[in-house]
């Protein structure tokens, strides 16, 4: 059969024949465990349900070795008279071409299912749907139909294949496609809200109008929509928001929290850096640091901390444990903390095969799975690929200082920046040679004559001197309290070291 032929023998993308393999493994189980005339497959003439048709096919024919080459599968093509005509001629002439038991539906696709369930008992449906899809979200490979919808259950083989997969197995194995695809579209609905994807258009001077390449040359799968038009309005730029500190200090104060994943650092093997520094980042645009953590390299530690920080700080920022190793846990802690699953992310996986090549990510996509429709992708031109934001929960891929200062400038400078930017916080330091004893009670009175600043005590010996910290946004208020403290110790007892 050409298209198991072609995908074990033919070909030598690794990644692409474990796409197939289980693919056709989630067709099998299917058909195995769904009488075969009561099961449907939904075609569209699309390029996704082309590849779906060819996989069944193969899963077909390796279940029937000498039965027929093609699969006799029931199927279903809702026509509407808003389609391309190349996408209803593709979609007739593929179907006498496989011999296709199509029924041709004339109504929307729920009222449709309706009609359709209620002639022909069905009790599972093949759809081609791909995650990213704007229907995808939640979805598995087997998925119930949603409430208020009739009852079948959704079969999704290809689920987690990218745009580069679905042309791949087209090309490998020699597949005809709507010829649309050949004139630049690279997703295809209506013939209202479609247009040639622009980031194939080949401009000639001697030509007054534009040509596009195929399809197959988009080489950003993440762009594969940009030719549907736009439903809803852009959202406009919420650039930084600015405070001078004017009238005492912001009405409200940001709150963060920073959580570290590292087995290193708990068995002390290397010393935390990266939370403190954040932390005086932080400061400089005005945020508080409510909590720093250091979790262990465990998905149920970091989604418990996750969880607990995510209700209760502004952002969270998490350090560590990022990538393909079995201990690169953060994303699916995120996950489980937020109560969703790690689903491959075709943007993401672009990223990365444009940085790293095509074997970054295994069998299995490891490095592209995200956490299910809550990831937003930071994007920035200095960065090679964009920092991770799940809600307001930020995974940082800084691994040290210089790494932070970076991500730390590009994420200031996004237009959309989840950070806003309010009056810093400034510090002033002391130092005195009394005894804590000598300076409890005049330390303890300030904290009260003076709520708004935060008044911290330290020594770095047991007999060296005592460093009294004075943090606020309002530099008269901190010049009051020093001025505060220098009369009511004795004269020369205290001495300023430096400020910020």
């Amino acid at each position: 059969m050409e298209i198991e032929r072609a995908m074990t023998a033919e070909s030598s993308d690794r990644r692409l024949q474990t796409k197939y393999r289980r693919a056709v493994y989630v067709i099998q189980r299917a058909l195995a465990l769904y009488p075969f005339h009561q099961v449907a497959f939904s075609f569209n003439g699309g390029k996704d349900s082309t590849v779906l048709l060819h996989l069944l096919r193969a899963a077909y024919y390796l279940l029937h070795p000498d039965g027929n080459p093609n699969c006799p599968i029931r199927t279903i093509y809702f026509e509407s008279p808003s389609a391309f005509p190349e996408i209803n001629s593709f979609t007739f002439q593929t179907a006498s071409s496989y011999g296709l038991l199509l029924e041709t539906i004339h109504s929307d696709f729920k009222s449709g299912l309706e009609q359709l369930l209620a002639q022909k008992p069905t009790q599972a449906i093949f759809l081609g749907t791909r995650i990213g899809d704007p229907n995808a979200l939640g979805q598995d490979q087997f998925s119930p139909s949603s409430p208020g919808w009739p009852p079948f259950m959704r079969v999704n083989p290809i689920l987690d294949w990218s745009y580069r997969d679905v042309w791949s197995f087209l090309l490998t194995c020699k597949l005809d496609y709507c010829t649309l695809y050949d004139q630049g579209y690279t997703s295809i609905g209506s013939i209202y809200d479609t247009v040639p994807n622009a980031l194939l258009a080949v401009s000639h001077a001697s030509a007054p109008n534009l040509t596009f390449k195929p399809a197959y040359m988009l080489l950003d799968g993440r762009l594969e929509r940009a030719g549907r038009a736009k439903k809803s309005a852009p959202k406009p730029h919420a650039l930084p928001t600015i405070d001078n500190g004017a009238n005492n200090v912001d009405a409200t104060t940001s709150t963060a929290s920073i959580i570290v994943i590292g087995d290193q650092i708990l068995f002390g093997a290397v010393e935390e850096n990266l939370g403190s520094a954040l932390c005086k980042k932080l400061r400089g645009i005005g945020w508080q640091v409510s909590h720093i953590s250091v979790v262990p390299n465990e998905i149920d530690a970091v989604a418990e901390e996750v969880e607990l920080r995510k209700s209760t700080a502004d952002m969270v920022f998490i350090f560590g444990a990022l990538g393909p190793l079995h201990s690169d846990v953060s994303l699916a802690g995120v996950a489980k903390a937020f109560g969703v699953r790690l689903a491959p992310d075709e943007e993401f996986e672009e990223y990365l095969r444009q940085l790293i090549g095509s074997d970054y990510t295994g069998d299995r996509n490891e490095m592209a799975l995200l956490p299910e429709g809550i990831t937003e992708l930071l994007h920035h031109r200095t960065l090679p690929v964009p920092l991770i934001k799940c809600k307001n929960v930020i995974v940082m891929a800084a691994t040290n200082g210089d790494e932070l200062e970076t991500q730390w400038s590009c994420l200031l400078e996004l237009p959309e920046t989840p950070l806003s930017v309010k009056a810093p916080f400034l510090s002033l330091f002391v130092s005195t040679m009394l005894s804590d004893v000598e300076i409890a009670k005049v330390v303890s009175e300030l904290s009260i004559e003076f709520p708004d600043i935060h008044i911290v005590c330290h020594r770095t010996s047991r007999n060296g001197p005592v460093m009294i910290s004075f943090i606020a946004k309002d530099k008269s208020r901190l010049d009051a309290a020093i001025e505060s403290l220098f009369s009511s110790l004795p004269e020369g007892a205290v001495c300023k070291v430096d400020s910020d």
